[in-house]
Protein backbone atom coordinates (compact mmCIF):
# COMPACT_ATOMS: atom_id res chain seq x y z
CA UNK A 1 0.00 0.00 0.00
CA UNK A 2 2.84 2.33 0.94
CA UNK A 3 4.70 1.43 -2.25
CA UNK A 4 1.58 2.13 -4.36
CA UNK A 5 1.09 5.58 -2.81
CA UNK A 6 4.77 6.36 -3.26
CA UNK A 7 4.60 5.40 -6.93
CA UNK A 8 1.43 7.49 -7.46
CA UNK A 9 2.97 10.56 -5.83
CA UNK A 10 6.12 10.10 -7.89
CA UNK A 11 4.10 9.97 -11.15
CA UNK A 12 2.01 13.00 -10.11
CA UNK A 13 5.15 14.95 -9.31
CA UNK A 14 6.57 14.01 -12.68
CA UNK A 15 3.37 15.09 -14.44
CA UNK A 16 3.42 18.45 -12.62
CA UNK A 17 7.10 18.88 -13.57
CA UNK A 18 6.26 18.26 -17.21
CA UNK A 19 3.32 20.73 -17.07
CA UNK A 20 5.56 23.35 -15.46
CA UNK A 21 8.24 22.82 -18.10
CA UNK A 22 5.66 23.16 -20.95
CA UNK A 23 4.19 26.30 -19.38
CA UNK A 24 7.68 27.83 -19.18
CA UNK A 25 8.39 26.99 -22.80
CA UNK A 26 4.91 28.04 -24.03
CA UNK A 27 3.63 30.62 -21.49
CA UNK A 28 -0.16 31.09 -21.48
CA UNK A 29 -0.83 28.52 -24.21
CA UNK A 30 -1.52 25.59 -21.90
CA UNK A 31 -3.52 27.70 -19.45
CA UNK A 32 -5.75 29.07 -22.22
CA UNK A 33 -6.21 25.61 -23.70
CA UNK A 34 -7.26 24.12 -20.39
CA UNK A 35 -9.61 27.04 -19.71
CA UNK A 36 -11.17 26.61 -23.15
CA UNK A 37 -11.68 22.88 -22.64
CA UNK A 38 -13.20 23.48 -19.19
CA UNK A 39 -15.59 26.10 -20.60
CA UNK A 40 -16.75 23.74 -23.33
CA UNK A 41 -17.25 20.98 -20.79
CA UNK A 42 -19.27 23.33 -18.52
CA UNK A 43 -21.40 24.52 -21.43
CA UNK A 44 -22.12 20.94 -22.43
CA UNK A 45 -23.47 19.99 -19.01
CA UNK A 46 -25.02 23.43 -18.12
CA UNK A 47 -25.86 25.49 -21.26
CA UNK A 48 -27.68 28.32 -19.44
CA UNK A 49 -26.96 32.02 -19.04
CA UNK A 50 -28.03 34.22 -16.10
CA UNK A 51 -28.64 38.00 -16.30
CA UNK A 52 -29.08 39.78 -12.98
CA UNK A 53 -30.82 43.16 -12.62
CA UNK A 54 -30.33 44.86 -9.22
CA UNK A 55 -32.87 47.22 -7.66
CA UNK A 56 -30.22 49.93 -7.20
CA UNK A 57 -27.34 50.99 -9.41
CA UNK A 58 -24.75 53.53 -8.24
CA UNK A 59 -26.90 54.28 -5.16
CA UNK A 60 -29.85 55.21 -7.38
CA UNK A 61 -33.02 53.36 -8.27
CA UNK A 62 -32.37 51.24 -11.33
CA UNK A 63 -34.95 52.22 -13.98
CA UNK A 64 -34.45 48.87 -15.71
CA UNK A 65 -35.49 47.08 -12.50
CA UNK A 66 -38.68 49.15 -12.08
CA UNK A 67 -39.76 48.54 -15.69
CA UNK A 68 -39.10 44.78 -15.38
CA UNK A 69 -41.08 44.80 -12.14
CA UNK A 70 -44.07 46.39 -13.90
CA UNK A 71 -43.79 43.93 -16.80
CA UNK A 72 -43.59 40.83 -14.60
CA UNK A 73 -46.52 42.08 -12.53
CA UNK A 74 -48.83 41.56 -15.52
CA UNK A 75 -47.20 38.28 -16.56
CA UNK A 76 -47.40 36.76 -13.09
CA UNK A 77 -51.20 37.13 -13.05
CA UNK A 78 -51.51 34.82 -16.05
CA UNK A 79 -48.81 32.30 -15.11
CA UNK A 80 -48.16 29.75 -12.40
CA UNK A 81 -46.71 32.11 -9.77
CA UNK A 82 -48.46 31.56 -6.45
CA UNK A 83 -46.82 34.20 -4.26
CA UNK A 84 -47.36 37.81 -5.34
CA UNK A 85 -47.12 41.24 -3.73
CA UNK A 86 -49.54 44.16 -4.12
CA UNK A 87 -48.22 47.68 -3.47
CA UNK A 88 -49.62 51.20 -3.78
CA UNK A 89 -47.23 53.93 -4.84
CA UNK A 90 -47.75 57.69 -4.60
CA UNK A 91 -47.46 58.23 -8.35
CA UNK A 92 -49.68 55.29 -9.27
CA UNK A 93 -53.47 55.34 -9.57
CA UNK A 94 -53.83 51.57 -9.14
CA UNK A 95 -52.28 48.72 -7.18
CA UNK A 96 -48.99 47.38 -8.53
CA UNK A 97 -48.69 43.58 -8.49
CA UNK A 98 -45.21 42.01 -8.52
CA UNK A 99 -43.45 38.73 -7.76
CA UNK A 100 -42.79 37.95 -4.13
CA UNK A 101 -39.24 37.19 -3.03
CA UNK A 102 -38.09 33.73 -4.08
CA UNK A 103 -40.92 33.32 -6.61
CA UNK A 104 -40.42 32.59 -10.31
CA UNK A 105 -42.43 32.95 -13.50
CA UNK A 106 -41.96 31.51 -16.98
CA UNK A 107 -42.30 33.90 -19.90
CA UNK A 108 -42.44 33.02 -23.59
CA UNK A 109 -41.12 35.12 -26.45
CA UNK A 110 -40.84 33.97 -30.08
CA UNK A 111 -41.53 30.39 -28.95
CA UNK A 112 -38.60 30.56 -26.52
CA UNK A 113 -39.20 29.99 -22.80
CA UNK A 114 -37.37 32.24 -20.35
CA UNK A 115 -37.40 32.05 -16.57
CA UNK A 116 -37.53 35.03 -14.22
CA UNK A 117 -36.66 34.72 -10.52
CA UNK A 118 -37.12 37.28 -7.77
CA UNK A 119 -34.45 37.31 -5.05
CA UNK A 120 -33.81 39.19 -1.85
CA UNK A 121 -30.54 39.02 0.06
CA UNK A 122 -29.98 40.43 3.55
CA UNK A 123 -26.49 41.29 4.73
CA UNK A 124 -24.77 43.56 7.25
CA UNK A 125 -23.02 46.76 6.27
CA UNK A 126 -19.54 46.36 7.78
CA UNK A 127 -18.47 49.79 6.58
CA UNK A 128 -20.33 51.56 9.41
CA UNK A 129 -17.59 51.65 12.03
CA UNK A 130 -18.57 52.46 15.56
CA UNK A 131 -22.26 52.56 14.67
CA UNK A 132 -25.02 50.04 14.96
CA UNK A 133 -24.81 47.72 11.98
CA UNK A 134 -28.27 47.62 10.41
CA UNK A 135 -29.21 44.85 8.00
CA UNK A 136 -29.29 45.84 4.34
CA UNK A 137 -31.66 44.30 1.82
CA UNK A 138 -30.63 43.75 -1.79
CA UNK A 139 -33.38 42.90 -4.26
CA UNK A 140 -32.85 41.70 -7.80
CA UNK A 141 -34.36 39.81 -10.70
CA UNK A 142 -32.53 37.03 -12.51
CA UNK A 143 -33.29 36.02 -16.09
CA UNK A 144 -32.26 32.49 -17.08
CA UNK A 145 -32.22 31.19 -20.67
CA UNK A 146 -30.37 28.82 -22.98
CA UNK A 147 -27.14 30.23 -24.32
CA UNK A 148 -28.14 29.60 -27.95
CA UNK A 149 -30.84 32.30 -27.57
CA UNK A 150 -28.50 34.94 -26.16
CA UNK A 151 -28.55 37.20 -29.24
CA UNK A 152 -32.34 37.13 -29.36
CA UNK A 153 -32.66 37.87 -25.63
CA UNK A 154 -30.19 40.76 -25.53
CA UNK A 155 -31.24 42.19 -28.88
CA UNK A 156 -35.03 41.79 -28.89
CA UNK A 157 -36.52 40.35 -25.72
CA UNK A 158 -35.07 42.78 -23.19
CA UNK A 159 -36.02 45.70 -25.43
CA UNK A 160 -39.56 44.30 -25.58
CA UNK A 161 -39.68 43.98 -21.78
CA UNK A 162 -38.49 47.57 -21.31
CA UNK A 163 -41.05 49.00 -23.74
CA UNK A 164 -43.92 47.00 -22.24
CA UNK A 165 -42.88 47.93 -18.70
CA UNK A 166 -42.67 51.60 -19.63
CA UNK A 167 -46.14 51.48 -21.19
CA UNK A 168 -47.57 49.80 -18.06
CA UNK A 169 -45.97 52.42 -15.79
CA UNK A 170 -47.37 55.21 -17.96
CA UNK A 171 -50.85 53.66 -17.91
CA UNK A 172 -50.88 53.34 -14.13
CA UNK A 173 -49.31 56.67 -13.25
CA UNK A 174 -51.20 59.52 -11.62
CA UNK A 175 -51.51 62.63 -13.73
CA UNK A 176 -49.94 65.83 -12.42
CA UNK A 177 -50.54 69.49 -13.12
CA UNK A 178 -47.49 71.74 -12.73
CA UNK A 179 -47.10 75.48 -12.28
CA UNK A 180 -43.84 77.39 -12.67
CA UNK A 181 -42.49 78.62 -9.35
CA UNK A 182 -40.34 81.61 -8.54
CA UNK A 183 -37.14 81.31 -10.56
CA UNK A 184 -35.04 81.96 -7.44
CA UNK A 185 -35.96 78.51 -6.11
CA UNK A 186 -34.03 76.97 -9.01
CA UNK A 187 -30.73 77.93 -7.42
CA UNK A 188 -31.69 76.16 -4.19
CA UNK A 189 -32.05 72.85 -6.02
CA UNK A 190 -35.84 72.78 -5.68
CA UNK A 191 -36.61 72.96 -9.38
CA UNK A 192 -38.75 75.46 -11.22
CA UNK A 193 -42.08 73.60 -11.16
CA UNK A 194 -44.51 72.73 -8.37
CA UNK A 195 -47.21 70.10 -8.87
CA UNK A 196 -50.37 68.57 -7.47
CA UNK A 197 -52.47 65.62 -8.64
CA UNK A 198 -54.60 66.35 -11.69
CA UNK A 199 -58.13 65.00 -11.18
CA UNK A 200 -60.27 66.94 -13.65
CA UNK A 201 -63.21 64.76 -14.81
CA UNK A 202 -63.55 66.26 -18.33
CA UNK A 203 -63.56 63.85 -21.29
CA UNK A 204 -64.43 64.17 -24.96
CA UNK A 205 -67.70 62.37 -24.22
CA UNK A 206 -68.77 65.18 -21.88
CA UNK A 207 -67.29 68.01 -23.97
CA UNK A 208 -69.99 70.22 -25.52
CA UNK A 209 -69.00 70.95 -29.10
CA UNK A 210 -69.76 69.96 -32.68
CA UNK A 211 -69.35 66.15 -33.05
CA UNK A 212 -67.50 66.42 -36.39
CA UNK A 213 -65.02 68.91 -34.97
CA UNK A 214 -64.58 66.74 -31.91
CA UNK A 215 -63.88 63.69 -34.08
CA UNK A 216 -61.24 65.61 -36.07
CA UNK A 217 -59.42 66.56 -32.86
CA UNK A 218 -59.50 62.98 -31.53
CA UNK A 219 -58.14 61.59 -34.82
CA UNK A 220 -55.36 64.18 -34.78
CA UNK A 221 -54.39 63.31 -31.19
CA UNK A 222 -54.32 59.58 -31.97
CA UNK A 223 -52.15 60.16 -35.04
CA UNK A 224 -49.78 62.31 -32.98
CA UNK A 225 -49.45 59.80 -30.12
CA UNK A 226 -48.61 57.02 -32.61
CA UNK A 227 -46.38 59.16 -34.81
CA UNK A 228 -42.93 58.53 -33.32
CA UNK A 229 -41.55 56.78 -36.40
CA UNK A 230 -43.24 59.23 -38.78
CA UNK A 231 -41.81 62.31 -37.06
CA UNK A 232 -38.36 60.70 -37.08
CA UNK A 233 -38.70 59.90 -40.79
CA UNK A 234 -39.58 63.47 -41.79
CA UNK A 235 -36.90 64.92 -39.50
CA UNK A 236 -39.26 66.84 -37.24
CA UNK A 237 -39.36 67.09 -33.45
CA UNK A 238 -42.15 64.94 -31.96
CA UNK A 239 -44.40 67.78 -30.78
CA UNK A 240 -47.61 69.47 -31.86
CA UNK A 241 -49.21 72.86 -31.26
CA UNK A 242 -52.89 73.67 -30.75
CA UNK A 243 -54.45 77.14 -30.70
CA UNK A 244 -57.80 77.31 -28.88
CA UNK A 245 -59.64 80.56 -29.58
CA UNK A 246 -63.15 81.86 -29.04
CA UNK A 247 -65.33 83.94 -26.69
CA UNK A 248 -65.16 83.45 -22.90
CA UNK A 249 -67.06 80.47 -21.51
CA UNK A 250 -66.80 78.33 -24.65
CA UNK A 251 -64.84 75.52 -22.98
CA UNK A 252 -61.18 76.16 -23.80
CA UNK A 253 -59.90 75.04 -20.39
CA UNK A 254 -62.25 72.05 -20.44
CA UNK A 255 -60.83 71.09 -23.84
CA UNK A 256 -57.31 71.07 -22.36
CA UNK A 257 -58.44 68.80 -19.52
CA UNK A 258 -60.17 66.46 -21.99
CA UNK A 259 -56.99 66.22 -24.11
CA UNK A 260 -54.88 65.48 -21.02
CA UNK A 261 -57.26 62.76 -19.85
CA UNK A 262 -57.51 61.25 -23.34
CA UNK A 263 -53.72 60.92 -23.69
CA UNK A 264 -52.97 60.48 -19.96
CA UNK A 265 -50.45 63.35 -20.18
CA UNK A 266 -49.28 65.67 -17.40
CA UNK A 267 -50.02 69.40 -17.72
CA UNK A 268 -47.48 72.21 -17.32
CA UNK A 269 -49.42 75.47 -16.80
CA UNK A 270 -46.87 78.09 -17.83
CA UNK A 271 -47.39 81.58 -16.35
CA UNK A 272 -45.30 83.91 -18.54
CA UNK A 273 -45.51 86.82 -16.10
CA UNK A 274 -43.39 84.80 -13.65
CA UNK A 275 -40.62 84.29 -16.22
CA UNK A 276 -37.86 86.88 -16.00
CA UNK A 277 -36.10 86.37 -19.32
CA UNK A 278 -35.48 84.03 -22.26
CA UNK A 279 -32.94 82.04 -20.27
CA UNK A 280 -35.52 81.35 -17.55
CA UNK A 281 -37.99 80.16 -20.19
CA UNK A 282 -35.38 77.75 -21.54
CA UNK A 283 -34.74 76.33 -18.06
CA UNK A 284 -38.46 75.72 -17.61
CA UNK A 285 -38.59 73.82 -20.89
CA UNK A 286 -35.61 71.65 -19.88
CA UNK A 287 -37.42 70.59 -16.69
CA UNK A 288 -40.57 69.42 -18.44
CA UNK A 289 -41.02 65.72 -19.18
CA UNK A 290 -42.06 63.86 -22.28
CA UNK A 291 -45.72 62.88 -22.71
CA UNK A 292 -46.87 66.24 -21.39
CA UNK A 293 -48.92 69.30 -22.36
CA UNK A 294 -47.46 72.80 -21.99
CA UNK A 295 -50.28 75.32 -21.64
CA UNK A 296 -50.21 79.12 -21.91
CA UNK A 297 -53.74 80.41 -21.25
CA UNK A 298 -54.92 83.84 -22.40
CA UNK A 299 -51.63 84.43 -24.17
CA UNK A 300 -52.84 87.78 -25.49
CA UNK A 301 -53.08 89.00 -21.87
CA UNK A 302 -49.91 87.36 -20.48
CA UNK A 303 -47.24 89.95 -21.30
CA UNK A 304 -46.66 92.61 -23.92
CA UNK A 305 -44.98 90.44 -26.53
CA UNK A 306 -47.82 88.86 -28.45
CA UNK A 307 -49.38 91.89 -30.09
CA UNK A 308 -48.75 92.57 -33.76
CA UNK A 309 -45.60 94.54 -34.36
CA UNK A 310 -47.40 97.61 -35.65
CA UNK A 311 -45.65 100.55 -37.11
CA UNK A 312 -46.00 103.72 -35.11
CA UNK A 313 -47.82 106.40 -37.05
CA UNK A 314 -48.43 110.02 -36.29
CA UNK A 315 -51.17 112.12 -37.73
CA UNK A 316 -48.84 114.26 -39.81
CA UNK A 317 -45.53 112.60 -40.75
CA UNK A 318 -43.41 112.52 -43.84
CA UNK A 319 -42.33 109.29 -45.50
CA UNK A 320 -38.94 109.61 -43.84
CA UNK A 321 -40.53 109.97 -40.42
CA UNK A 322 -42.72 106.89 -41.04
CA UNK A 323 -39.60 104.95 -42.01
CA UNK A 324 -37.87 106.02 -38.82
CA UNK A 325 -40.87 104.94 -36.72
CA UNK A 326 -40.82 101.54 -38.43
CA UNK A 327 -37.19 101.05 -37.51
CA UNK A 328 -38.00 102.01 -33.92
CA UNK A 329 -40.71 99.33 -33.64
CA UNK A 330 -38.43 96.67 -35.13
CA UNK A 331 -35.65 97.59 -32.71
CA UNK A 332 -37.98 97.19 -29.70
CA UNK A 333 -37.40 93.42 -29.70
CA UNK A 334 -33.60 93.79 -29.62
CA UNK A 335 -33.88 96.37 -26.84
CA UNK A 336 -35.84 93.86 -24.73
CA UNK A 337 -33.17 91.24 -25.36
CA UNK A 338 -30.41 93.60 -24.28
CA UNK A 339 -32.31 94.52 -21.12
CA UNK A 340 -32.68 90.83 -20.21
CA UNK A 341 -36.46 90.64 -20.61
CA UNK A 342 -38.63 87.90 -22.03
CA UNK A 343 -39.10 88.55 -25.74
CA UNK A 344 -41.26 87.30 -28.58
CA UNK A 345 -38.14 85.80 -30.13
CA UNK A 346 -37.49 83.83 -26.93
CA UNK A 347 -41.06 82.52 -26.91
CA UNK A 348 -40.85 81.49 -30.57
CA UNK A 349 -37.62 79.59 -29.88
CA UNK A 350 -39.33 77.97 -26.90
CA UNK A 351 -42.08 76.64 -29.20
CA UNK A 352 -40.11 75.35 -32.16
CA UNK A 353 -36.44 76.29 -31.77
CA UNK A 354 -33.56 73.85 -31.32
CA UNK A 355 -34.18 73.55 -27.58
CA UNK A 356 -37.82 72.58 -28.17
CA UNK A 357 -36.57 69.15 -29.30
CA UNK A 358 -34.93 68.32 -25.94
CA UNK A 359 -37.90 66.06 -25.09
CA UNK A 360 -40.34 63.88 -27.00
CA UNK A 361 -44.11 63.63 -27.35
CA UNK A 362 -45.06 67.10 -26.18
CA UNK A 363 -48.13 69.19 -26.96
CA UNK A 364 -48.11 72.99 -26.71
CA UNK A 365 -51.48 74.74 -26.31
CA UNK A 366 -52.26 78.45 -26.47
CA UNK A 367 -55.68 79.87 -25.56
CA UNK A 368 -57.00 83.31 -26.37
CA UNK A 369 -60.28 85.22 -26.54
CA UNK A 370 -58.95 87.52 -29.27
CA UNK A 371 -57.02 85.66 -31.94
CA UNK A 372 -56.67 88.86 -34.03
CA UNK A 373 -54.40 90.35 -31.34
CA UNK A 374 -51.76 87.64 -31.71
CA UNK A 375 -48.64 88.08 -33.80
CA UNK A 376 -48.96 85.98 -37.00
CA UNK A 377 -45.46 84.57 -36.41
CA UNK A 378 -46.65 83.11 -33.12
CA UNK A 379 -49.59 81.13 -34.50
CA UNK A 380 -48.41 80.09 -37.96
CA UNK A 381 -48.57 76.43 -38.99
CA UNK A 382 -45.60 74.57 -37.63
CA UNK A 383 -45.92 76.36 -34.32
CA UNK A 384 -49.66 76.17 -33.77
CA UNK A 385 -50.39 73.28 -36.15
CA UNK A 386 -54.13 73.08 -35.50
CA UNK A 387 -56.39 76.09 -34.91
CA UNK A 388 -59.52 75.09 -32.99
CA UNK A 389 -62.38 77.55 -32.76
CA UNK A 390 -64.40 77.20 -29.56
CA UNK A 391 -67.63 78.86 -30.63
CA UNK A 392 -71.05 79.55 -29.11
CA UNK A 393 -73.30 76.68 -28.11
CA UNK A 394 -75.32 75.06 -30.88
CA UNK A 395 -77.94 72.32 -30.82
CA UNK A 396 -75.53 69.32 -30.98
CA UNK A 397 -73.48 70.75 -28.13
CA UNK A 398 -76.68 71.44 -26.17
CA UNK A 399 -77.69 67.76 -26.41
CA UNK A 400 -74.36 66.76 -24.85
CA UNK A 401 -74.94 69.19 -21.98
CA UNK A 402 -78.52 67.95 -21.49
CA UNK A 403 -77.22 64.41 -21.21
CA UNK A 404 -74.47 65.45 -18.79
CA UNK A 405 -76.59 67.60 -16.47
CA UNK A 406 -80.08 66.12 -16.78
CA UNK A 407 -79.40 62.57 -17.91
CA UNK A 408 -81.80 62.85 -20.88
CA UNK A 409 -81.17 62.43 -24.61
CA UNK A 410 -84.54 63.63 -25.89
CA UNK A 411 -87.48 65.72 -24.66
CA UNK A 412 -90.53 67.49 -26.20
CA UNK A 413 -88.96 70.89 -25.39
CA UNK A 414 -85.83 70.08 -27.42
CA UNK A 415 -87.54 71.20 -30.65
CA UNK A 416 -88.25 74.68 -29.32
CA UNK A 417 -84.71 74.94 -27.92
CA UNK A 418 -83.21 73.90 -31.26
CA UNK A 419 -84.94 76.79 -33.05
CA UNK A 420 -83.82 79.34 -30.47
CA UNK A 421 -80.24 78.21 -29.83
CA UNK A 422 -79.31 78.37 -33.51
CA UNK A 423 -80.36 82.04 -33.65
CA UNK A 424 -78.68 83.48 -30.55
CA UNK A 425 -75.10 83.67 -29.31
CA UNK A 426 -74.93 81.94 -25.94
CA UNK A 427 -71.88 80.20 -24.51
CA UNK A 428 -71.88 76.55 -23.39
CA UNK A 429 -71.05 77.84 -19.90
CA UNK A 430 -74.32 79.83 -19.76
CA UNK A 431 -76.34 76.91 -21.11
CA UNK A 432 -74.82 74.54 -18.54
CA UNK A 433 -75.62 76.96 -15.71
CA UNK A 434 -79.30 76.98 -16.65
CA UNK A 435 -79.45 73.21 -17.07
CA UNK A 436 -78.00 72.54 -13.65
CA UNK A 437 -80.80 71.70 -11.15
CA UNK A 438 -80.94 74.33 -8.41
CA UNK A 439 -82.27 71.85 -5.84
CA UNK A 440 -83.04 68.18 -5.37
CA UNK A 441 -86.58 68.58 -6.70
CA UNK A 442 -85.48 70.31 -9.92
CA UNK A 443 -86.98 68.33 -12.78
CA UNK A 444 -85.70 68.36 -16.41
CA UNK A 445 -88.84 70.29 -17.45
CA UNK A 446 -88.06 73.13 -15.03
CA UNK A 447 -84.41 73.35 -16.16
CA UNK A 448 -85.30 73.27 -19.86
CA UNK A 449 -88.00 75.90 -19.35
CA UNK A 450 -85.46 78.16 -17.59
CA UNK A 451 -83.13 77.78 -20.55
CA UNK A 452 -85.94 78.65 -23.01
CA UNK A 453 -86.64 81.86 -21.08
CA UNK A 454 -82.96 82.81 -21.18
CA UNK A 455 -82.76 82.10 -24.91
CA UNK A 456 -85.88 84.20 -25.59
CA UNK A 457 -84.40 87.12 -23.65
CA UNK A 458 -81.16 86.79 -25.60
CA UNK A 459 -83.14 86.73 -28.86
CA UNK A 460 -85.06 89.90 -27.97
CA UNK A 461 -81.86 91.65 -26.91
CA UNK A 462 -80.17 90.68 -30.17
CA UNK A 463 -83.22 91.91 -32.11
CA UNK A 464 -83.17 95.28 -30.31
CA UNK A 465 -79.44 95.66 -30.91
CA UNK A 466 -80.00 94.87 -34.57
CA UNK A 467 -82.72 97.50 -34.85
CA UNK A 468 -80.53 100.09 -33.13
CA UNK A 469 -77.71 99.28 -35.51
CA UNK A 470 -79.99 99.68 -38.52
CA UNK A 471 -81.29 103.05 -37.25
CA UNK A 472 -77.75 104.24 -36.59
CA UNK A 473 -76.66 103.10 -40.01
CA UNK A 474 -79.61 104.91 -41.63
CA UNK A 475 -78.75 108.12 -39.75
CA UNK A 476 -75.12 107.88 -40.85
CA UNK A 477 -76.16 107.44 -44.48
CA UNK A 478 -78.47 110.45 -44.31
CA UNK A 479 -75.80 112.57 -42.59
CA UNK A 480 -73.23 111.64 -45.22
CA UNK A 481 -75.73 112.57 -47.97
CA UNK A 482 -76.38 115.97 -46.42
CA UNK A 483 -72.66 116.69 -46.05
CA UNK A 484 -72.09 115.69 -49.64
CA UNK A 485 -74.82 118.03 -50.91
CA UNK A 486 -73.51 120.80 -48.68
CA UNK A 487 -69.99 120.66 -50.11
CA UNK A 488 -71.31 120.39 -53.66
Amino acid sequence: MVDTLTELCSKLAGFMFILGTIQQLFPGVLHNRIEHLWRRLANFFYPYVHITIDEYSNNKTNEVYTKIKAYLGTKSLNKDAKYLKAEKFKKSKSLAVSLDDGEEVIDEFHDVKLKWNSYKETFTDNSSRGRSQLPIEKKCYTLTFNKKHQDMVTGQYLKHVMEEGKAIEFKNKKQKIYSNDNEDWYWYGKGMWRHINFEHPATFDTLAMDPKQKEEIIDDLIAFSKGKDYYAKVGKAWKRGYLLYGPPGTGKSTMIAAIANFLNYDIYDLELTSVKNNSGLKKLLMETTSKSIIVIEDIDCSIDLTGKRKKKKKKETTNAEEEEDSDTSEEKESENEESGKLTLSGLLNFIDGIWSACGQERIIIFTTNHVDKLDPALIRRGRMDMHIEMSYCRYEAFKVLAKNYLGIETHPLFQEIEGLIEEVEVSPCDVAENLMPKNASGSPEICLDNLIQVLNKAKKKASLNSQKSKKLSTKLVKTCGRLKRLFE
